[in-house]
């Protein structure tokens, strides 16, 4: 986490010997300011507009400027085209981050009076906010994001009126402003999702409802025609998840992540190109940073995706993202493509970018399609950025001496349009049927209101034009809106969804399986299941996916069968398939593993076909069942000795090995490439208690074959039964007295709102951001250990669980010393752990012993704390 995801001013300070803030890597003290410039003076609105270089065909307007708008960092629309603006005010007012607690935050309303899209009013709907993050107009009010609150604010006459709390764990008072929930995009499948944000909402029955979801990036989401969602980390121009969330969280014993979270760029191809020196980068000291022209080489601060949706550009653009870079004062446009399955990202242009500007002080923060077609940009207009706790010394004489400090509370609103393009704002009718028509429109936010006015309506007239709808339209898109409105409004018929599977378009069928699991329930799955089952032979490869999603979660013989075809069918990507079928599995694993072995498809050697079978072992000893796991060792004893499935199922069943993946080395929070020997704390391996010795280990351990007998020999070392010679008696679980419980109750509410955004809620972590904790040799180490990495952060590489990391976690250290207790407590006690609770006078021993530290700890010295 090396950068803020938003643009952001860091004020001047009159001590300039101010030390850098940087808790991890401040850097060189006294550096060279590399390819010094000017200092960049502030522009007015007309003059930053020519510095502005588009494509040919291509011009920008000014929407909206200083003082209509002051600090905005996102923007959407509601269904008068009026635009909602989130005015981060309070934002770093100094490098000390004052403003950061002050009330001056503000939702704003900006106005079209004559409907022509030359915006000349503006309203205050809502001040007196600390830090807001995100806004949403709907049902005659707004969802305002405030941490740690989300609520609900009804409207009257352009102000908010009555408020109903909706959640009270929307991100943490106070806390960091990187990794903080903001977002709120309805999506198409009619909940509300978020960045940074472990839940998801939407109305049901009247009543805001919360369902858990995945953190995604970090500022900034959007979706695309068929609803899947991309978004940004500081370091990653976009990530997707090609399917929904919700899928790859149902098995707590497998983390699936081929799926999720996925990587449009690989890290070595993520190059931006301003088109100017852009000396005041965080670590432009490097050689890695900066060209040798003195121009970003990777994005630091990408944020605010958006995928475009419109009409008014040439037909090439639909679908693809455009991430705003702002310490490149860029946007950078990427093609979006897919095979077997998978999503992938192509550079639009080479050496140069969709929108550059040689203007120091333009941050781009936010991009989204207008429902008249033009690509809105949210420019936060300011000098310099970088959040207080990240600054390096470099970064620090930068903005001192090339005065980068002020002016702060500016800010642009503008929007990109093709030459001799007619903007056109479409009129949103009262009437449902009339709003149906609209679920035609080309504009893809167009058909996403018409679909939310008509769910918030939920007048029954219009269902049997839905219905048709589905059936006959000659539009695919109206088809899929007018399936998923149906939906939202409860009214969604099975013999609807049934047809729907046989759709002429993927993007349709592929949302009818997914909305036909409610029918898959014992009661009327002879009616479901043989339309589902007709589709095994459909070879897209998306609808094989999302296939193998649905069935494998259905505890049935044919959907057994028709889920082992599709694992064996080879139409997708087979990391993805896998991925798919295991995390609908859950406590079926080891009888799935048994079926599969009487296959005559499963007697043939693959690499795919030996993962599957290691990872479904994985999971029945995560589970710690004693009869599943012996009946799973007597599995592997009954194959051929030294068998290619005899040893794919052993390596399941032990622990990973650590993995080495090349990577650059500045890459943050990702694997890394040394020896794990020195990364990891040392201790006996976790032993697997079971009630008695297992009848089939012997016979494995005399096994002639050599690497059947080496895994053999590593399996003994791990399990332990009663009487078993040098083996310590079972670690006794101690219950947790009232006061710990209550701690640890609090600990998962704390971990759920700060921790969990980047660990996950499962503990499992996210690859490219954050390490699992389950089973994690750091959480059931040396409570010391944590309390220090928590207070003052850890650098560098790190093994964990048997997989390298390089990773730089922030220091928590503004956290009262109870709630770190509390959360360390929980993520020592959750996930089936027995390590002891910690105690608030432990927390508070450490803090004292370490308050002089200023620097993060490394591997080597927390290694050296017992």
């Amino acid at each position: 986490m090396l950068c803020c995801v938003i643009a952001a001013i860091v004020a001047a300070s009159s001590v300039p010997h101010l030390l850098a803030k940087h808790p991890t890597n401040p850097g060189p003290e006294n550096p060279v300011i590399r390819f010094p410039l000017p200092p960049p003076a502030p522009l007015s609105m007309d003059a930053a507009i020519k510095t502005f270089k588009l494509p040919v065909g291509f011009h920008i307007e000014c929407v909206a400027s200083e003082p209509m708008v002051e600090d905005p960092v996102f923007c959407t629309f509601d269904a008068d085209g009026r635009i909602w603006v989130v005015e981060m005010r309070g934002y770093m007012h100094d490098l000390e981050g004052a403003g950061e607690n002050e009330p001056v935050g503000r939702i704003k309303i900006l106005q079209s009076t004559n409907h022509d899209g030359k915006y000349d009013k503006a309203t205050i709907f809502l001040d007196g906010l600390v830090m807001p993050r995100a806004v949403l107009p709907l049902r005659g009010g707004a969802l305002v994001g405030e941490p740690p609150e989300l609520a609900f604010w009804t409207e009257k006459d352009g102000k908010a009126a009555e408020k109903t709390v909706v959640s009270t764990a929307y991100g943490v008072k106070g806390g960091q402003p990187e990794d903080m929930a903001n977002g709120l995009l309805p999506a198409l499948d009619n909940w509300i999702y978020n960045a940074a944000h472990t839940f998801r909402y939407r109305v049901q029955q009247g009543k805001w409802v919360a369902d858990v979801s995945r953190s995604r990036g970090q500022w900034g989401v959007t979706q695309d025609d068929c609803g899947r969602l991309y978004y940004a980390t500081n370091t990653d121009l976009g990530r997707v998840d090609p399917f929904p969330s919700r899928y790859f969280m149902r098995n707590p014993y497998y983390q699936a992540t081929a799926a999720q979270n996925v990587e449009l760029i690989p890290f070595i191809d993520q190059d931006v190109w301003p088109s100017h020196p852009t000396p005041g980068t965080n670590r432009g000291y490097t050689d890695t940073e900066l060209r040798a022209d003195g121009t970003l080489t990777r994005p630091t601060a990408a944020c605010g995706a958006g995928i475009y949706r419109g009409d008014l550009f040439p037909s090439d653009f639909r679908g693809n993202l455009f991430t705003p870079e702002p310490a490149g004062n860029l946007v950078k446009r990427l093609l979006i493509v897919e095979e077997r399955g998978q999503l992938a990202g192509r550079h639009a242009y080479q050496g140069t970018d969709f929108l550059t500007s040689t203007d120091e002080r333009f941050r781009p923060v936010h991009a989204c399609t207008g429902p008249d077609g033009a690509l809105y940009i949210v420019d936060m207009y300011r000098g310099a950025i970088e959040h207080r706790a990240f600054l390096t010394n470099y970064l620090i004489k930068n903005i001192n001496e090339r005065n980068l400090l002020m002016p702060i509370h500016r800010g642009r609103i503008y929007r990109i349009v093709p030459d001799g393009a007619a903007l056109k704002y479409p009129q949103f009718p009262k009437d449902s049927r009339a709003l149906a028509e609209l679920l035609t429109h080309p504009n893809g936010p167009v058909r996403d209101m018409a679909q939310r006015l008509i769910v918030e309506k939920n007048d029954g007239e219009v269902v049997p034009l839905l219905e048709r709808m589905v059936a006959a339209n000659p539009n695919p898109l109206a088809r899929l809106h007018a399936l998923w409105t149906l939906e939202g409004m409860g009214r969604l018929d099975p013999d609807v969804i049934l047809k729907a599977t046989t759709d002429a378009d993927r993007n349709v069928r592929v949302a009818a399986v997914r909305l036909s699991e409610p029918l898959l329930v014992p009661a009327t799955r002879p009616q479901s299941m043989p339309a589902l089952l007709k589709l095994l032979d459909d070879p897209d490869a998306g609808m094989q996916l999302q296939l193998a999603l649905t069935l494998s979660a259905v505890p049935d013989d044919a959907a057994e069968a028709a889920t082992a075809r599709l694992l064996a069918s080879g139409a997708a990507d087979p990391d993805t398939m896998r991925d798919g079928v295991i995390s609908g599995l859950r406590g079926r694993e080891l009888e799935f593993a048994e079926f599969l072995l009487t296959q005559p498809a499963w007697a043939v050697s693959s690499a795919e076909h030996a993962q599957t079978l290691a990872a479904l072992a994985r999971c029945v000893i995560a589970e710690h069942h004693n009869a599943a796991m012996k009946r799973l060792l007597d599995l592997a004893a009954a194959e051929p000795d030294g068998s290619w499935r005899q040893i794919a199922l052993l390596q399941g069943v032990l622990p990973a090995t650590a993995k080495k993946t090349p990577m650059p080395a500045t890459q943050p929070a990702t694997r890394a490439t040394s020896s794990p020997s020195t990364l990891a704390p040392r201790g006996p391996v976790r032993l697997i208690y079971l009630d008695a010795e297992p009848a089939s280990l012997a016979g494995l351990l005399k096994s002639r074959d050599q690497e059947t007998h080496r895994l053999a020999g590593r399996l003994d070392a791990r399990l332990a039964w009663p009487g078993k010679p040098g083996v310590p008696e079972p670690p006794k679980v101690v219950p947790l007295t009232a006061s710990q419980q209550q701690q640890f109750d609090r600990g998962k509410a704390v971990f759920g709102t700060l921790c969990a955004a980047c660990h996950q809620s499962s503990g499992l972590g996210q690859d490219g951001l954050a390490p699992p904790l389950v089973d994690s040799e750091w959480v059931l180490g040396p409570e010391s250990r944590l309390i220090r990495i928590i207070l003052q952060g850890v650098r560098g590489q790190i093994a964990v669980g048997g997989v390298e990391f390089r990773l730089e976690m922030p220091a928590l250290s503004t956290l009262p010393d109870d709630d770190i207790a509390a959360i360390l407590t929980y993520v020592r006690r959750d996930w089936e752990h027995n390590a002891g609770p910690v105690s608030v006078d432990t927390v508070t021993k450490v803090r004292k012993e370490t308050t002089a530290r200023g620097d993060a700890w490394t591997v080597k010295e927390l290694l050296d704390v017992e």
